[in-house]
């Protein structure tokens, strides 16, 4: 059965129109909107509206080019502006507490596998039989980086194709409810800071200091201003694709590179545009956080959110429903490695939340989950990121084994 909308040019304007609906409802003053958000994250709904569209026949989110587009173009043009603005001796300055938090969500990724697979298969044993351990290998490769590590793992333990198609359908819904929850704890976020005792010293002087450089540059973006950032962003994006696929391709002489991703022209692509973005920022080109760099830059990136919902199917959570189970059980084991680390090192609830998105959701939604606390603090989220694709493959690596070990192959 075809999708009742095939013109991809209609598919994209449908998603625009679909996040403009979204914003306009959110920022509006009539009550009933008003007590919806405080509840429901509007990044929540530009995932699941899309997501509806797929499920229902409306568009086929697996046809349609939209999402590569984003995801090969956007993506990295978005990288480029919100990196641009970044104060990284400020952001050395934070201390170890970050990338604490970020290991700790490895772990709990890593440990939340065999755990998981362990207790069903005590439990609901036919749920978790078979190779469903070389699906979830896959699983933990998104977990603990992205799509990248992902295909890495679906190569490296052979995962069959319908099942590989489940952990995608896991993977999203289940890292996109998770979100939900981290940006609930974002909008309390002193609140639960001040429960905990954290210490948000270093959070607040970071944060202060971008206020202040934003006041100094502030200034009302001109259409020279958008040609400039326009011109920049995508000509570090041409740059970085002219480079990736050279740089993939050298590496593949290397036995052991694939386990990096390091053979990975997309894993390329982000971390040159990453790379590049923070090399600008040491430049006067950081000024144009003034004229709003970061804010073009998030109008890309939830267009890309958009498109990944496109590849949602609602349905998909009634067909197997223990699978989701093991991923929630999963998910719960990484919340509690989180969770705890936060309180032992006291760590302000952005590095909880930033942490744990940069391993799950990676470079499209930790800086998505980072700007939720400030808009400025969103390169954060790109530099962990940018980290779990240099970990992901490994670390998921060794999460497979272990549950290859855990059900007895």
């Amino acid at each position: 059965m075809h999708a009742l909308i095939q013109n991809d040019a209609v598919v994209f304007g449908l998603l625009a129109a679909t996040l403009a609906l979204i914003f306009y409802t959110a920022s509006s003053s009539y009550a009933p909107f008003k007590r919806f958000y405080s509840w429901v994250p509007p990044l929540l709904l530009c995932y699941f509206i899309p997501g509806l569209y797929n499920t229902l026949g409306l568009v086929d989110g697996n046809a349609s080019q939209v999402y590569y587009v984003a995801s090969r173009y956007l993506l990295p043009a978005t990288l480029v502006l919100l990196t641009l603005s970044i104060d990284l001796p400020a952001v050395r300055r934070l201390g170890p507490k970050a990338v604490i938090m970020f290991f700790a969500g490895t772990a709990g990724i890593v440990i939340g596998g065999p755990v998981a697979i362990g207790l069903w298969s005590l439990f609901a044993p036919e749920v978790v039989a078979g190779d469903v351990w070389r699906g979830m290998s896959a699983l933990a490769g998104s977990w603990i980086g992205g799509g990248a590590n992902m295909a890495s793992m679906k190569e490296i333990f052979q995962v069959d194709g319908n099942l590989f198609g489940m952990m995608v359908a896991v993977d999203v819904i289940v890292a996109n409810l998770w979100m939900a929850a981290l940006l609930w704890m974002a909008a309390r976020a002193d609140r639960l800071d001040a429960a905990r005792g954290a210490d948000v010293s270093g959070l607040v002087a970071l944060r202060r200091r971008v206020e202040a450089f934003e006041a100094e540059h502030a200034r009302i973006t001109s259409f020279n201003d958008l040609m400039y950032m326009m011109g920049i962003a995508f000509g570090v994006t041409a740059l970085s694709h002219a480079l990736a696929a050279p740089m993939a391709s050298w590496f593949e002489q290397f036995a052991w590179a694939q386990r990096f991703s390091l053979t990975s022209s997309f894993f390329w692509l982000i971390v040159l545009a990453t790379t590049i973005g923070l090399g600008l920022s040491f430049t006067r080109l950081r000024q144009f956080e003034g004229a709003g760099a970061s804010k073009l830059g998030s109008v890309m990136l939830y267009v890309l959110v958009a498109s990944i919902g496109l590849h949602m199917d609602l349905r998909s959570i009634f067909s197997n429903p223990g699978l989701f189970g093991v991923g929630m059980t999963w998910m719960l084991v990484h919340a509690a490695f989180i969770l705890i680390t936060a309180k032992l090192i006291k760590a302000p609830t952005f590095y909880l939340a930033v942490g744990s998105q940069a391993n799950v959701g990676g470079a499209a939604s930790a800086p998505v989950v980072a700007s939720a606390f400030h808009p400025s603090l969103a390169p954060v989220g790109v530099l962990l990121a940018v980290l779990g694709y240099a970990v992901g493959t490994y670390a998921a690596w060794m999460c497979a084994q272990l549950m290859r070990i855990t059900v007895g192959q």
